[in-house]
């Protein structure tokens, strides 16, 4: 009987060995053993975030900057300048040859720095360009041996040389106007105000502007606001 009792002591003490080592908490896996996957971190997500592909700017906007906003009756235009070709651009509600459509314009109209223009391009993803204060030089004269031209706007035709001359004659005579100003004749008094509190080289710059924007086809009113804004926006940039 003594020996019985003894053996299932044994056993019951052996029963409880076992199920202590099955409650025994287990060792936490190494942080890393190349065979379970890890969660998930803040930090993986930092680099997306800083530099996320669905607000970047497209490339080709990286360059050009917005440098007027003129209106019409019936519609309102923005001048675009790229900065690394020195070629403007003029977008409105209807989509121009390369596909660009201005969907809004925002900003203080007072206060031209605060200017922006959402422009639509092409595959329907919108940009938005803000007003900077562009280059002194905004349209470069090319020389060789052949005469001399220059282009304003986009990929329309270059300046002939009439064109390159009348620009820089009427920056000089700039009380009779140009071809391409928008004024159906001499610029009114106000406007022969401002013109004369800018430089021959300002003046002849913004002639050569107006002139690529006619060879790209713009009407009459719409080159005169256009003009009529460049010319404040010089203006202002002298006080």
């Amino acid at each position: 009987m003594n020996w019985a009792r003894g053996a299932l002591f044994m056993g019951l003490c052996g029963v409880v060995t076992l199920h202590g080592a099955d409650a025994m908490p287990q060792p936490p896996p190494p942080d890393d053993d190349g065979a379970i996957p890890q969660s998930v971190k803040d930090e993986h997500f930092e680099e997306l975030l800083t530099n996320s592909p669905f607000t970047r700017t497209l490339g080709v906007f990286d360059s050009i900057i917005l440098t007027g906003v003129a209106r019409t009756e019936n519609d309102v235009l923005a001048t675009l300048l790229d900065t690394k070709t020195m070629e403007s651009h003029v977008v409105s509600k209807t989509a121009n040859f390369q596909g660009w459509q201005l969907v809004g314009v925002g900003g203080n109209p007072a206060e031209i720095h605060t200017w922006s223009a959402k422009i639509q391009v092409a595959g329907g993803q919108v940009i938005t360009v803000r007003y900077q204060q562009p280059p002194k030089k905004i349209v470069r004269a090319k020389s060789g041996g052949g005469g001399s031209s220059g282009s304003a706007g986009g990929n329309s035709p270059p300046l002939s040389s009439a064109q390159m001359d009348e620009a820089k004659n009427a920056a000089v005579n700039y009380k009779e106007g140009f071809n391409a100003d928008g004024y159906p004749r001499q610029p009114p008094p106000e406007m022969v105000a401002k013109l004369s509190r800018l430089s021959v080289s300002q003046r002849e710059d913004i002639n050569k502007q107006m002139f690529g924007l006619r060879n790209q086809g713009l009407g009459l009113d719409e080159r005169r606001k256009i003009y009529e804004n460049l010319v404040d926006r010089s203006t202002q940039g002298r006080r």
